[in-house]
């Protein structure tokens, strides 16, 4: 057997940069809300409300990054209307034996079954 000696100078290592390091924003002791960004009727967004923050909060933990502002919740009108049915189920159409929806359904029981199984094994 051949063993080859390697020395510490011949190791290369990356160098480290202070540029290129990022670091973490300490939390902010300010928890007063911003005014909001908006003139806009506020009784109308009382009637229609999408959103779980009303429009000038700050949320907390999203900017992770040093240097950068607040983020601030904005009106429920100026996200993209495609956002709020992130949440909801998707919803199959029936198109009959051997399709999507007998196979996300089948699918669904099966991993269940397999749960209830796993689980009466532990018993």
């Amino acid at each position: 057997m051949m063993f080859l000696l390697l020395s510490r100078s011949s190791i290369r290592r990356p160098v480290f940069s202070p540029r290129l390091a990022r670091g973490y924003v300490a939390k902010s002791s300010n928890t007063e809300r911003i005014p909001n960004i908006s003139a806009k009727d506020t009784s109308a967004a009382e009637e229609k409300t999408l959103s779980s923050c009303p429009p000038g909060t700050i949320l907390e933990g999203l900017n992770y990054l040093k240097g950068q502002p607040p983020v601030i919740a904005l009106p429920d009108d100026e996200y993209p209307s495609w956002l709020w049915d992130l949440l909801k189920p998707k919803v199959y159409e029936d198109d009959g034996p051997g399709g999507k929806a007998e196979k996300k359904r089948l699918r669904k029981e099966n991993q269940q079954r397999i749960k209830d199984q796993n689980f009466m094994k532990t018993q």
